[in-house]
């Protein structure tokens, strides 16, 4: 053979190779790109997505969505190709999977720290709102998430409420870790907790951090519950997780318990934590968000301010979409209250 074609044959084997490892070897990195959005004022499965027992409720009008975004699973890997499509989408964020995920996680791990972020996030709107109304609210500690696959599975639930761990009584998420401090892997925890109202007694046998050897573990997530004068239950996907639909939630309890709807048509949408004293805070994908929330029709989307740098740059036309920047939960009731019934009118703007 010639030399031209020795040397095409092996450009060919070259790209043959290139093309199997861009197909098949996984990369380190992870995607974010639109989700799918809930008008939280609306239904699920036939019943409203706010439902309250013990106080009167209004009509409501338009919609309130909170909008999500899609990530690729911690059980997954990208290959280079899906990689490249990422980066060539303008509404998909590649990022490193470090940033997104820490090293060890399982899709375990994510599910119950979604399912804990939730539940921190749901009663923490109901904090907010309630608190905005002028109630003054009581705390204590209560298990947010459980681990399917962790040592407390069948023995504690999610919303079970501290009562004593080893012994010691408990009225805050620092004494849980107080308790914990001095229990070594492997030991039985006993405890009790309030379930619906229930004294109910847990044994626990803890097991090692992977992190730390010396550390034991129960397997839980732990966070703040509240004392409500009424029942408020958020109806939501167990499909969808974490923290950042605390400000949609706590505007959709509030709007549900108060007279004069404050959305009078249209959709709006926003994202952002919130925080029982009513500031709101930053989240991951907020490019994305706004995408997804213009996509399903809305005029006006609710920024955190520490997420305005980012958000100026989302791949969307601000004569679709207006965003208007939410430092705290009064703020953007104002803004909402304002925009209702002037659309025109001057809102807070996320600076350029």
């Amino acid at each position: 053979m010639s030399r031209r074609t020795v040397a095409s044959l092996l450009g060919m084997a070259l790209v043959v190779v290139l093309g199997l490892a861009m197909a098949f070897l996984p990369v380190p990195y992870v995607t974010w790109s639109p989700g799918p959005t809930v008008d939280v004022l609306g239904k699920s499965d036939g019943k409203p997505i706010v439902e309250v027992e013990g106080h009167r409720t209004y009509p409501t009008k338009g919609s309130l969505d909170l909008v999500t975004v899609l990530v690729t699973n911690p059980n997954a890997r990208m290959n280079l190709y899906a990689v490249v499509k990422g980066w060539l989408e303008p509404t998909t964020a590649v990022l490193p999977r470090d940033a997104v995920y820490p090293p060890g996680t399982t899709a375990e791990d994510e599910e119950a720290q979604d399912s804990a972020q939730m539940v921190n996030s749901q009663d923490t709107a109901v904090a907010a709102a309630l608190t905005q109304m002028g109630y003054d609210l009581e705390t204590f500690a209560e298990v947010t998430g459980v681990n399917a696959a962790g040592p407390s599975k069948g023995e504690l639930e999610a919303r079970d409420k501290f009562v004593s761990i080893a012994g010691r009584k408990i009225d805050d998420v620092r004494q849980v870790f107080t308790a914990m401090k001095d229990v070594k892997p492997g030991s039985e925890v006993r405890g009790v907790v309030l379930r619906q109202g229930k004294r109910t007694p847990f044994s626990v046998t803890t097991v090692a951090d992977p992190q730390d050897a010396e550390k034991a573990l129960l397997g839980i997530l732990v966070g703040t519950g509240y004392d409500f004068p009424f029942d408020v239950r958020v109806n939501i996907s167990d499909n969808i997780g974490g923290p950042s639909a605390g400000l949609v939630f706590a505007l959709s309890v509030y709007d549900t318990l108060t007279p004069g709807p404050l959305v009078k048509g249209g959709t709006v949408a926003g994202t952002g934590t919130i925080a029982a004293d009513g500031s709101v805070g930053p989240i991951g994908g907020i490019q994305q968000k706004i995408v997804a929330a213009r996509d399903s029709g809305a005029s006006l989307f609710l920024v955190p301010p520490d997420n305005c740098p980012e958000a100026i740059g989302a791949p969307v036309d601000t004569d679709d979409i207006r965003l208007v920047r939410a430092d705290t939960f009064k703020s953007a009731l104002a803004s909402l209250e304002t925009y209702a019934d002037d659309p025109s009118a001057d809102l807070p703007r996320c600076p350029s």
